[in-house]
């Protein structure tokens, strides 16, 4: 019971406040905030009431000389920023303001439940509240107390509203996923726990939006702001990455990571946050594309944002606008760093679902916003929300960052082959470029697919990479997905286009040994034909990972597990490589383990769920003599004592 006595009266008075009761458990329960209830603040949704109970003294409260009022206060700072109202007791009719109001089926003239209602347009953030019971001679007696307000996906009113419950219970109250990275034609899935619920993560989440230029340059005008998800996405989206402000982590693409953590080796958004929060708002080192969404994700859900994680695969980075991606090779099929632009073979950002009253209508639903800092958005290292819609229907137009984001999905792949400073070859490829687009499936630990939300599919995308010119078209083609430990087997397909007989020359990158690369980084393959009469190249190329070994979860019981009972699981590693390994295993998964903690391999690993529902259980060997991390997760079902 969250119980307030931070009492005051004037003077002596027979009516008088003794405490104030927020009713803790039946007000996250019906806000659908259960799992804040360790934190030291009430928390609740906007657009619903919430409960508190006062316990009186004294002369019991006559309605007909006494009156009760409440003083709402938005922040903990002078921005003269409060709603007063009385205490009724008739529920209002409006639903455009704060009221409060007491039930009369529930009158207790010693102990009267009072509902504080806050509209679905109030702002996002910590609030104060004031209760004061007034006697009929002017006798004033006070209690004051705190709560937290998020938005309400649960409210028609509200403009995040979703209206599915199974894709709330994902999109906001889930604290685990599934991130997606590797190559289109090899997926690796990454186990992440967003952490909502752990110690200090909260507490995080709104002291970004109190640290932000925003609020610093001025206070009341953010606060007023904070009511809208469009300002809320953009304020987040620049707050994660640091390249402007105090944001929360430092991106590093050098592979050099000795002065912070490798991106590789987070398995979730809480240690980043906390680390953050306690440092003073420094940077925590360091941070790649799937690490800014993960860790964005957490912060929207935590605000009541609905939102996902989002991989697009073979993503374009276009640095001139002109929707084209030059690659250039030489002879050979060695790949060239002639140019800004590149293709990434996957990008990860996020999606927040939101009202968008900025945009025309039919822009509602899902928006695109990305954290990593790649270009500016109104002078500032962010994007978004830019509406999917959009994007679909090449709305270059509309707020906010379209043409940027379209390109990502949509631009075509010029390869260029030189050699002696002359062009030897070029071809156009319109289709590689956003070939697969997808998230987690609601529910379920697997992939959905999306690119149809994002662009016309006219036909199926190949699964083969293709080189043509006027007289030759070469296929590349893996032949299945590369596993550690086996032989990367490929095919190459020559077609002649012509009638007339053709010597070809082909010239393949070696594959040597590739079983130490694994985990995130990727091989290049490239094949180059040249047609011996006109001397013309075509190159075919492809880039894939090799598939890392899994670690094997085993639960005991796994079909019984209660809610702070013990539980043990057992971790197993097979080793596929033709070489002994050793390295660190370290367990996690919110909801079952404070924290994260390190044991051996083939160790009984003793857990103790605190919270209800679908957890994940999450484990990551770190092969030491390798620098290589192995992965696995296994979904566990708590159930209630």
């Amino acid at each position: 019971m969250l119980t307030v006595f931070n009492v005051s009266f004037s003077q002596l008075a027979d009516l008088r406040i003794k405490y104030v009761d927020l009713e803790q458990s039946e007000n996250l329960e019906s806000h659908r905030t259960n799992g804040f209830r360790n934190t030291k603040s009430l928390v609740v949704r906007r657009g619903a009431p919430f409960k508190v109970s006062v316990q009186l003294e004294g002369q019991p409260f006559n309605p007909k000389i006494n009156t009760l009022r409440v003083k709402i206060m938005l922040g903990f700072c002078l921005c003269n920023l409060y709603a007063v109202m009385p205490v009724t007791f008739s529920k209002s009719s409006s639903k455009s303001s704060w009221n409060a109001y007491i039930d009369p089926e529930e009158w207790n003239p010693l102990k009267p439940s009072i509902y504080i209602y806050s509209p679905a347009s109030a702002s996002v953030g910590s609030y104060r509240f004031q209760l004061c019971v007034l006697t009929q001679d002017g006798k004033k007696s006070s209690a004051y107390g705190n709560f937290i307000l998020l938005c309400n996906p649960w409210c028609s009113e509200d403009t995040v509203y979703i209206p599915f419950e199974d894709q709330r219970e994902e999109y906001i109250q889930s604290d685990f996923g599934l991130l997606f990275m590797g190559s289109g034609t090899n997926i690796v899935e990454r186990p992440w726990s967003f952490d909502l619920y752990e110690s200090g993560v909260l507490e995080a989440c709104l002291n970004l939006l109190q640290v932000s230029p925003q609020h610093k340059k001025n206070r009341k005008m953010d606060y007023l702001n904070r009511n809208n998800p469009v300002y809320l996405s953009r304020v987040v989206s620049a707050m994660i990455n640091s390249e402007d402000d105090r944001g929360v982590l430092k991106g590093n693409w050098t592979g050099d990571f000795k002065q912070g953590v490798s991106p590789s080796m987070w398995t979730g958004s809480g240690d980043i946050l906390r680390k953050w929060n306690q440092s003073g708002n420094s940077p925590v080192k360091y941070g790649q594309c799937w690490v800014f969404a993960a860790v964005m994700c957490t912060v929207m859900r935590v605000l009541g944002i609905p939102c996902r994680v989002i991989t697009n695969f073979n993503s374009a980075h276009d640095t001139d606008g002109n929707l084209v991606i030059e690659e250039y090779y030489s002879a050979t099929g060695q790949k060239l760093n002639l140019t800004k632009d590149s293709i990434w073979n996957f990008h990860v950002w996020v999606e927040c679902w939101m009202t968008r009253r900025d945009l025309e209508s039919g822009m509602d639903g899902w928006q695109v916003l990305d954290p990593t800092p790649q270009q500016r958005s109104g002078g500032v290292y962010r994007c978004g929300p830019a509406p999917v819609k959009a994007i679909k229907n090449k709305r270059v137009d509309l707020f906010y960052d379209v043409p940027f984001v379209y390109a990502s999905v949509n631009a075509d792949i010029h390869t260029i082959i030189l050699g002696q400073g002359q062009v030897l070859g070029f071809s156009k490829d319109t289709e590689r470029v956003g070939s697969l687009i997808c998230t987690k499936a609601v529910g379920f630990p697997r992939l959905q697919k999306i690119t149809g939300d994002y662009k016309y599919i006219k036909r199926l995308f190949h699964v083969y990479s293709a080189g043509s010119s006027q007289g030759v078209l070469v296929f590349l083609t893996l032949d299945k997905s590369p596993i550690v430990g086996e032989p990367v087997s490929f095919s190459v397909k020559i077609m002649n286009k012509q009638n007339v007989a053709k010597m070809t020359v082909v010239a393949e990158d070696p594959l040597a040994q590739y079983e130490d690369v694994v985990g995130d980084n990727l091989i290049n393959l490239a094949v180059v034909v040249e047609d011996t009469a006109s001397q013309e190249r075509v190159l075919s190329s492809e880039e894939f990972n090799i598939t890392s070994p899994q670690l094997i979860i085993q639960v005991a019981d796994e079909k019984s597990i209660k809610q702070h009972s013990k539980q043990t699981a057992l971790v197993t590693f097979i080793n596929p490589y033709s070489h002994p390994v050793s390295g660190v295993l370290t367990v996690a998964g919110a909801g079952l383990l404070q924290g994260k903690v390190q044991f051996r391999v083939d160790q009984p690993i003793p857990f103790m769920p605190n919270m209800v529902g679908e957890k994940m259980l999450q484990a990551s060997l770190w092969l030491t003599n390798m620098n290589v991390t192995i992965r696995g997760f296994k979904m566990v079902s708590v159930n209630s004592v």
